[in-house]
Parts: C-alpha cells; sequence; structure tokens
C-alpha cells in the first residue's frame, strides 16, 4: 500500500513525524511525503525536520508567499503531477490549513481516497479560514480520523457516515510523548535562566489577534500586565513581529519590563518551556491540547475553541476577550487553586499513529473507480 502525506506547516510537522514513524515501521506501507513549502519561514519549518526526525521530503513544492487563494492555486497545480506520478492508494492530510483543502481537493478530483487526520473539530465561527478548511476536507475525505467525541457529534451532526469515522486519538500527542524526554534534556528553561513555574509562556499568532493595530495594543497590554505577575516569556510568531513592525508597535514591546522576548523557537525548546511554564496565554490550537496533556493551565484568547476536550477533561478556559483585568485575575486564580491531575481525553495515549496505522493495514487497497 502506498500512502502519500501531505504536509505544510509547523504542526503538519509535528502531527506528520508522528505518522511517518508508525508507517514506516509497517514494512507493507510505502510512504511519500510532500512539503507543500506553506510555511516558507525556516524558523516554523525547516528546523522541524531535524528536530522531529524527519528526512527530507520526496517532493517539496515551494509555493510562494502570497493569499490564500494563491496558495491554494499553487499548490493544487504543483500536487496534481505528483499525484499523478505516484499515484498512492491514499492522500492523508492532516488538520485545518490550505495545504490540507488544497490536497484534499486535487485527490477527490484525481479519483484518490482521502484520509482526513484531525476531522470533526469545529469551532463554529465562520470568520476563521481554518473553519472552511475543516469542514469542507471533511466532506471530502474517505476516512475521518478523529481526536475526540466532539468530532464524531459534529460529523453525525454534518450528515458523515458512521461507518468513514474513525476515533484514534492525537497524533500531536504522540509527537509529545517521542519528544518530551529530548526537550527535558535540552531544558531551554534552565538556559534561559528561567525558573520553573515562576513565569507565563506567551504565544500569539491569529490573525484577529495580531492583524490589527488595536488587536497588537491589546495585546501589548496584557503581556505588560501579566509581567507584573510573572516573567512574560513570548517567543515571537513572524506574523506578531511584522505586525508590530508594521504598526510602530515593535520598540514598545521591547521596553516593556520583565518581558523575554524570544525568536520562533524549535518544537523541543518550546515543549521544555511549554511544561515548566505556569500558566500559557495562546491563541493556538495545538498548545491548548499540548497543555492539556501535560497538566498545566491555558488562557486561550479567543472566543471559540475546536477543541472543547481541552476545557471539559484539560486545564484550559476561553477568554472571549482581550481584557488584561480578566486575565490577571485568572492568573491569580490559577496561582492559588491547583490545576486538578489526570486531566487527559480518551486516547490521548501516545498510540493514536498506531491506530492509523491499523486501519490502512485493514483496509480494502483497491482504489477508488
Amino acid at each position: 500500500m502506498k500512502l502519500l502525506l501531505v504536509v505544510g506547516t509547523r504542526p503538519n510537522l509535528m502531527k506528520a513525524s508522528a505518522l511517518l514513524r508508525a508507517f514506516r515501521a509497517e514494512p507493507a506501507i510505502g510512504t511519500v511525503l510532500v512539503h507543500t513549502g506553506q510555511h516558507y519561514d525556516d524558523s516554523l519549518s525547516g528546523q522541524f525536520f531535524t528536530q522531529l526526525g524527519l528526512s527530507a521530503p520526496d517532493y517539496a513544492l515551494n509555493v510562494s508567499p502570497g493569499s490564500i487563494t494563491q496558495q491554494t492555486v499553487s499548490i493544487m497545480a504543483r500536487l496534481e503531477p505528483v499525484l499523478l506520478a505516484e499515484q498512492p492508494d491514499w492522500v492523508v492530510v492532516i488538520g485545518d490549513v490550505t495545504s490540507t483543502l488544497s490536497a484534499a481537493r486535487v485527490a477527490n478530483q484525481l479519483r484518490i481516497r482521502v484520509a482526513h487526520v484531525e476531522a470533526g473539530l469545529r469551532s463554529f465561527d465562520h470568520t476563521m479560514p481554518e473553519e472552511t478548511n475543516r469542514v469542507l476536507t471533511d466532506e471530502l475525505a474517505d476516512v475521518l480520523f478523529v481526536t475526540e467525541q466532539s468530532g464524531i457529534d459534529n460529523l453525525l451532526h454534518e450528515g458523515i457516515p458512521p461507518e468513514k469515522i474513525q476515533f484514534v486519538g492525537n497524533v500531536l500527542i504522540d509527537a509529545l510523548v517521542h519528544c518530551r524526554p529530548k526537550a527535558n534534556r535540552l531544558n531551554t528553561v534552565g538556559a534561559l535562566g528561567l525558573i520553573p513555574k515562576q513565569y507565563a509562556l506567551m504565544t500569539m499568532h491569529r490573525p484577529a489577534n495580531v492583524d490589527t493595530k488595536v488587536g497588537l495594543q491589546a495585546v501589548l497590554h496584557i503581556a505588560e500586565t501579566t509581567a507584573r505577575q510573572l516573567t512574560v516569556v513570548l517567543p515571537l510568531h513572524p506574523r506578531t513581529r511584522a505586525g508590530l513592525v508594521r504598526f510602530g508597535l515593535f520598540d514598545t514591546l521591547t521596553q516593556l519590563k520583565n518581558v523575554r522576548l524570544l525568536e520562533p523557537q524549535g518544537y523541543l525548546e518550546f515543549l521544555n518551556l511549554l511544561e515548566h511554564a505556569a500558566v500559557v496565554l495562546t491563541d493556538s490550537g495545538g498548545v491548548q491540547e499540548e497543555t492539556t496533556f501535560l497538566n498545566v493551565p491555558c488562557l486561550t484568547l479567543r472566543t471559540t475553541t475546536e477543541r472543547p476536550a481541552t476545557i471539559t477533561h484539560g486545564t484550559n478556559q476561553l477568554i472571549p476577550s482581550l481584557d488584561p483585568v480578566i486575565i490577571q485575575e485568572k492568573i491569580t486564580e490559577i496561582r492559588v487553586v491547583r490545576v486538578r491531575p489526570d486531566a487527559t481525553p480518551p486516547l490521548w495515549d501516545g498510540r493514536a499513529a498506531e491506530r492509523i496505522r491499523g486501519f490502512f493495514l485493514n483496509s480494502d487497497t483497491t482504489k477508488t473507480e
């Protein structure tokens, strides 16, 4: 059986590393890795190959930076000849990024079956491009690998046949479990002179938070007020940095007291910082899941989350407004009240990729007619 796995962004790479380890341990499965290049900044892509033990992709599409429409067209045009040449039994796509939907569309047009890893998640916020990508990819997919119960519920509500849905767990947690010992040996926290549980880790990159001057001013205010309680460690996403520079706010950020600015971190460095934080402030989907598994308090600065298991089973709280007063009250509360232990959603056990491999080994290898 030949599987063609498509990646394009940093979160894709982390999840793909778990899938590739599982697939390549089975001689009956051949795997082709395609990197679209959607994240063209080396700090968000290149170094992760080394840290995650990934070999160079079999195909690098090298799409140019641009709008969602421009990248979609470029990915589809460059991926089509690859699929025609390789003729895989399945195209495997991950998550909710532009590369995910683009690859699913090309595969569907060529009558190649599509497997969607991390299917069924819904924020119900249709202003987010990711929500459109999730819904449309799930409609195109022939099998939908689900991370949590909400995914099953959403897909059934949308009329997806139950036989297409596979509840397998979370491959992001597989990557975390595999890399955690190496991240702890690296000890980024100690190398930076930080004290465990005495700092807040902050990561912001969503367009709603960082693409406007008002949003970035609110982010700076939150960092400033949080720094009165805890050292704030802030790895700057390239998108966030660009916005700060564009609106003339970067110098303001560098002058904030007790705020440690960092360049974008490698996966191992960030994982170590994440595990030993007193609290995490984020707008990232994956960080919500990682903090839940690591039992680290997380404040998600968004109005919705597509990962409700991180709230019902984990340590995550939604903060729907960028209100520094509310956030500081939550941080004070977190520092007093212990996070409950063993807050792990079902099947988040580091074996999701093995379950996905098992599905392919037991599936019919005949291509869609």
